[in-house]
């Protein structure tokens, strides 16, 4: 491969990884799966090699907690505040379903309310519903912060990879 390719092709990884990585800002962007297809590709274009193999499975784990923590973190959340568990499954159910219909803010916004919705019918408590609500988007807010950290984690591992 010539020499400007090379770096045509790095800067162009790099910007994927940090598009993936400031893409987490908004909710519902996988923006981990994006930085881990980004060192798919490295390795596929550069090679793995020893090093290689060890930090993409090290890529690999770290994208699989990060692409789970939005609904442990949110369903454990409101699990505390007394949710039922019908009710954040159907939460969850509503944000993937109305992400994928009206993208980006579909899930955003249908997920808790679903809850609110659920919740409401089953405890007829106003308050508590929103108590609850509440709740899930605090695990929004702290899965935001587990999965840019797992981020950051993952384009310093990059980084060494690539070096």
């Amino acid at each position: 491969m010539p020499h400007w390719l090379e770096v045509v092709t790095h800067v162009l990884i790099t910007l994927t990884m940090l598009v993936g990585l400031f893409g987490l800002v908004i909710p519902i962007f996988p923006g981990n799966v994006v930085m881990w297809v980004a060192a798919l590709i490295y390795g596929l274009v550069f090679g793995f090699g020893t090093k290689g193999v060890i930090i993409f499975i090290l890529l690999t784990i770290l994208m699989v907690i990060a692409a789970l923590a939005d609904n442990v973190l949110m369903g454990a959340k409101a699990r505390d505040k007394g949710a039922s568990w019908l009710s954040i499954i159907l939460a969850l159910g509503a944000g993937v379903l109305f992400t994928l219909i009206f993208p980006p803010l579909g899930g955003i916004i249908a997920a808790p309310l679903v809850l609110f919705v659920s919740e409401y019918l089953r405890l007829k408590d106003h308050g508590k519903a929103l108590e609850v609500m509440r709740a899930l988007l605090a695990g929004w807010g702290w899965s935001f912060v587990v999965r840019f950290g797992i981020g950051i984690i993952m384009m310093i591992l990059w980084l060494i990879w690539a070096a």
